[in-house]
């Protein structure tokens, strides 16, 4: 029931049935003068606009016959024209137009300023990410209070890992340097033979080298070296300022040499990756200035595009495009959503409001006025999207004015018109009752008759049936405009039924 309810709504909006349009004085009532003069051109099914008939009854749903009124179907263009009107054009009255919120404006061609808008979204540097590895084989002896997303400085002590391989080079290190301080009769302390300096150096030499690459930083050599104390385990520091986005130790763990122990990152720099569709690649050079704001909050920041080539993206089908922004303050965190403007002048352009245009996907459709309550429904091309406005690169011309709110109504009843319209043309006359069918629906459902070498079609199995029973008989009935046979005897051998 709520389908016919809505179906009756349509078909009362596209046959001028809004009672509320025709008022009578200050009563709002509608007036029965005005209907009794208007001009009724035939009468439609209300559940099937394809069954028409000339005269009123009842459809074969058994519903009222509607009527169709000559004011509310595609006649002449205004100012008396002899054109007829394109297919689908409807005539909407002023009083049902502020009921169904129809507005216009006109079209302009024009330069556009206009602020290029990408979603993007920030992600590290990566030539800024640090991984620290274990270098020996060991057992992570303790822990610092640090997580993922901590900000750790410069040469923070993050764990220490103590392994059998750090005693020997220590005692190396220290070795060489007990040797160069060691007194020698004649010779005064810290002073040694030239022809045992080379050696100690060498071996010095060997001892840094050797807790270097056991993972020995330069702050905790630097303390081995002046207090010759053994120690007996590896700081892991950070080697640079920034954000802790990975940890993978915990106390007592035991980690092999190439384990991840830590991941830094420096946000202090980070990229911007913007999501291009198409033709704004040519507005985004390397070098170029942008702003990027966040989302979350009113703040802007600026943005160099970098020299990178854009890469596709398939899962999103959009081309990356690089930005790089300081980022001092860490207010852009990895993964944060941000948006990219940058403003930009375009040539002279026909652009119209998106809502204007009734997309399809194949076809782009406006309606335009064209006075006295007509609008045309017409194809356009659409290029570039700028934001809630689209260009038209053809089907306007500048000072036409379209529709710009309310064109879903009308390309409702547009439909309407044009599938009743079509339906007419391919229809004929029913011989019993007069209604037109469609001869395509009546052929496939078998409600066909051949009679005398003529075919006749019927809306409804009654009236097939009264036509066989007596061919002739319904034909001298038949409705005026019913094609009839020269030879109209009830010669019913001639009557022949299709399956």
């Amino acid at each position: 029931m709520k389908r016919v309810a809505v179906i009756l709504l349509l078909l009362a909006f596209a046959t001028g049935g809004f009672v509320a349009g025709r008022l009578r004085g200050h009563h709002g009532v509608a007036s029965d003068s005005a209907q009794a003069t208007r001009k009724i051109l035939y009468y439609v099914d209300p559940m099937n606009p394809a069954h028409t008939s000339d005269r009123p009854g009842l459809a074969p749903c058994g519903m009222k016959m509607e009527p169709v009124y000559a004011d509310a179907a595609p006649a002449l263009l205004p100012q008396g024209e002899s054109t007829t009107v394109a297919p689908g054009t409807v005539r909407i009255s002023p009083e049902r137009q502020q009921l169904a919120g129809i507005q216009v404006s006109s079209v302009e061609r024009k330069p556009v300023t206009h602020t290029l808008r990408l979603p993007g979204r920030v992600a590290v540097d990566e030539t800024r990410v640090y991984h620290i590895n274990a270098a020996v084989n060991g057992r992570i002896a303790g822990t610092r209070p640090c997580s993922t997303g901590s900000l750790v400085r410069k040469d923070e002590v993050l764990a220490d890992v103590r392994s059998p391989e750090l005693l020997p080079a220590v005692q190396s290190l220290l070795f060489a340097l007990n040797t160069r301080d060691q007194p020698v009769d004649g010779v005064e302390p810290g002073v040694v033979a030239a022809s045992s300096l080379t050696e100690i150096d060498l071996t010095y030499q060997q001892g840094l080298e050797a807790l270097r690459h056991l993972g020995m930083g330069q702050r905790q050599l630097d303390e081995v070296i002046q207090t010759r104390k053994l120690v007996n385990h590896i700081a892991i520091t950070s080697p640079v300022e920034g954000v802790l986005t990975a940890r993978n130790v915990s106390d007592e763990l035991h980690v092999e040499k190439g384990h991840e122990l830590f991941r830094v990152a420096d946000l202090r720099r980070v990229w911007i990756l913007a999501d291009m569709t198409g033709w704004e690649g040519e507005h985004l050079k390397p070098g170029s200035e942008v702003r990027v704001t966040l989302t979350d909050r009113q703040q802007t920041l600026p943005a160099t595009m970098s020299h990178a080539l854009p890469l596709f993206d398939r899962e999103s089908l959009t081309l990356k495009v690089r930005l790089e922004a300081d980022n001092p303050d860490y207010a852009l965190s990895p993964d944060m959503l941000v948006d990219v403007e940058l403003p930009i002048a375009l040539p002279e352009m026909t652009l119209v409001a998106a809502d204007a245009v009734l997309d399809t996907g194949r076809r782009q459709t406006v309606f335009v006025d064209q006075g006295a309550g007509f609008f045309e429904p017409r194809e356009v091309k659409t290029g570039r999207h700028l934001g809630d406005r689209v260009e038209i690169v053809q089907g306007l011309s500048p000072g036409e004015r379209i529709v710009t709110s309310g064109n879903f109504l009308l390309d409702s009843e547009s439909r309407m018109k044009q599938a009743a319209t079509a339906a007419r043309e391919r229809s004929t006359k029913d011989p019993v009752c007069g209604m037109r069918v469609d001869e395509q629906d009546a052929q496939v459902a078998g409600r066909f008759s051949v009679y005398q070498g003529q075919t006749y079609y019927f809306c409804h199995e009654g009236c097939q049936r009264r036509f066989e029973t007596d061919p002739a008989k319904a034909l001298s009935k038949a409705p005026p405009g019913v094609r009839e046979t020269a030879d109209a005897s009830p010669a019913v051998e001639h009557l022949s039924r299709r399956p």
